[in-house]
């Protein structure tokens, strides 16, 4: 893949301010200690030749200004992937006057291995041991004070979601900055005798943090990951591991139809009264009838609709999978499912990507560095669609309550429309299997690689900071996202419907054209070219569908699904037409941030092409097969 040549910017708010590293492995709390300390100040760039983003943000100590950046977390710095190339580089830049090594308490061995890596590469080093509150709950306790004597560097306990020994952690930064305190010389020479010999490194390292770490660490209770072993035994053995992982798939679909379905019908109501009164304002003040109907018709009945559609479901999604995550379930997911993409030939960490996709295939796909190998990435990110967004879930949900669960079947109802709404789910990430085989033995021939993939401990998440943290970084950004592209689709559609061709508009003439293809596919004109106008954002489909079954030149509400579904049957919807629309929502081009995201991420035309062909093929023969074993077997 072609390599991103974005400078890195610093944002210092004064030339005096220092610059200050962030590292650590993943779930050691980085995160907590960066936004505690800055606020979530933050700004976000790419390091040059890199598509990895680096966040940094601002702090003050003391009336000195500091430049946090957090790098992204890493176990190692022995440069396999690009996480671990960029963290190297920015801790050896010259930007980066000290580094701050993150490390959590209950984990501390595991941990010292990347801190004696960074001693290696810079001398100005401030060890922080986070989550002591963790590890205070399983009797574990530290020896800081001969920690820091054995490593050479200061060494700060803290309590990040606590608020706790932040202040001290500044004042060693601070120390270590203007040389007041220096690392112990005879302990970098250690590390640097280490160095020397390559082949015996990695191991050299390993035995000097468990030395470290066997002298400072004192268990009050050798069983205190009892309940993390007894979970663990649950959550990830053969019998039971799969089986619970589709039963919480099926829960959270459940309470996301279930709790999206009012605010849906709230919204589209507010804003609809809302477009009336923009009507009633619009023709007292004389605005043309032209500009009224491109704004209102046109853009505004658009993104209303894409943020009534999408805004619930996603409100409900996202804290629910953010809570899994920071539980530390989501590893456990990958776990299950580690051993089935490495016989496609693909790599266990696809598992956390094809997760993200739920919420937003463009988060997936960005998602997909994680993976180290090049080739694993692009088969994670040429797969990703099989898994549907955000954006497909309406379409999914309306038509299964409507020609497969009833829409008047109460909680059977809706618990029905989940277990078929998750078969839909797990037949997406079949798909993703398959493909990556498929993928992985013919244009991207190769060995699965192997990689360290960690059961980080179970946490009670932090229900506050988690539905603030999904609301701003993924709801609002993932729909704000969708507006962008959703109001110049509106215009287009508006333009399509309205323009006239002889005695029919250019969006009818289209439908017709393309209604024989359609039926082959077991469609009609007017469902492929909902889907096809829906290249911006997939929560748009069913209101074109409406406004192209209505012949109307405006986006269409319906007040229930009762006159949705009379409204299809009418035009004739069958069984057949209803799979075939779900199947083909499963099966089709990624939207067009997703392809953007893919472009970015790769550089290459080619490979978003072919991101676009895969799935969009898959559902054209998918739906070309299901209709003519229908018509075969005169089941339609």
């Amino acid at each position: 893949m072609e390599e991103n040549n974005e400078a890195f910017v610093i944002q210092k708010k004064d030339p005096t301010d220092h610059v200050l590293s962030l590292a650590g492995n993943p779930n050691v709390g980085k995160s907590s200690i960066f936004n505690e300390l800055t606020g979530m100040r933050q700004h976000t760039g790419n390091w040059p030749g890199k598509t990895v983003d680096l966040a940094q943000g601002y702090t003050s100590y003391k009336g000195q200004g500091y430049v946090l950046v957090d790098l992204p977390g890493t176990y190692s710095l022995m440069a396999h992937s690009q996480e671990e190339e960029v963290a190297r580089d920015f801790i050896q830049s010259k930007d980066s006057e000290a580094t701050i090594v993150v490390c959590d308490a209950t984990s501390l061995e595991r941990n010292l291995n990347l801190v004696l890596q960074i001693m290696q590469i810079t001398p100005k080093v401030v060890v922080c041991v986070n989550l002591l509150d963790e590890a205070k709950k399983k009797k574990i306790s530290i020896n800081l004070p001969k920690l820091q004597e054995l490593l050479g560097v200061p060494v700060v306990g803290t309590s990040a979601v606590k608020k706790q020994g932040l202040d001290e952690l500044m004042e060693q930064v601070g120390n270590v900055i203007s040389g007041n305190v220096h690392a112990n010389p005879f302990m970098l020479e250690a590390l640097e005798q280490i160095h020397q010999d390559e082949e015996t490194e990695i191991l050299a390292l390993l035995d000097r943090a468990s030395v470290i770490a066997n002298d400072v660490i004192e268990y009050g209770d050798k069983d205190f990951d009892k309940k993390d072993r007894i979970l663990d035994k649950i959550l990830t053995q053969k019998s039971t591991g799969i089986p619970i992982m589709i039963l919480l798939l099926l829960l959270v679909f459940w309470f996301t139809i279930v709790g999206a379905d009012g605010p849906s019908d709230f919204l589209a109501d507010v804003f609809n009264r809302f477009g009336n009164w923009l009507t009633s304002v619009a023709v007292q003040l004389n605005v043309p009838k032209v500009i009224q109907s491109v704004l209102i018709d046109g853009i505004y009945k658009v993104l209303s609709t894409v943020v009534a559609v999408m805004l619930p479901p996603m409100a409900i999604f996202f804290p629910i999978f953010t809570l899994l995550e920071d539980f530390g379930y989501l590893p456990r997911v990958a776990f299950n499912l580690d051993k089935y993409f490495q016989k496609a030939g693909a790599c266990g960490k696809q598992a956390l990507t094809m997760c993200m996709g739920f919420g937003c295939n463009a988060a997936g796909v960005v998602g997909a560095r994680i993976i180290d190998s090049p080739r694993e990435r692009l088969i994670a990110i040429t797969t990703n669609n099989f898994v549907p967004c955000n954006g497909r879930f309406p379409i999914l949900i309306a038509v299964i309550s409507m020609f497969f669960a009833g829409t008047n079947a109460g909680f059977f109802g809706s618990i029905k429309s989940a277990v078929f709404l998750t078969g839909v789910i797990l037949l997406g990430v079949a798909t993703t299997i398959w493909m990556s085989t498929l993928l992985s033995k013919t244009i991207l021939k190769g060995m699965p690689s192997s990689f360290t993939l960690e059961l980080p401990p179970y946490r009670k998440p932090q229900i506050g900071s988690v539905i603030v943290r999904s609301i701003f970084d993924r709801t609002l950004f993932v729909l704000w996202r969708a507006i962008i592209v959703a109001a110049p689709a509106g215009l287009v559609i508006w333009v399509l419907a309205n323009v006239q061709i002889g005695n029919q508009s250019v969006l009818q003439s289209i439908t017709e054209f393309i209604d024989p293809f359609a039926k082959l596919m077991g469609l009609d004109g007017t469902i492929l070219m909902a889907f096809i106008l829906g290249l911006p954002a997939n929560e748009i489909v069913i209101p074109i569908m409406i406004m192209g079954y209505m012949a109307t030149s405006t986006i269409t509400d319906f007040n229930s699904l009762n006159e949705f579904q009379q409204l299809l049957v009418n035009n004739g919807w069958t069984w057949l037409t209803a799979t075939n629309v779900l199947l083909f929502t499963l099966y089709h081009w990624p939207c067009s941030t997703t392809l953007i995201t893919i472009y970015k991420e790769t550089k290459s035309k080619k490979w978003t092409l072919i991101s676009f062909l895969v799935p969009t093929v898959i559902g054209v023969l998918v739906t070309m097969l299901t209709t003519l074993i229908a018509h075969l077997f005169h089941l339609v």
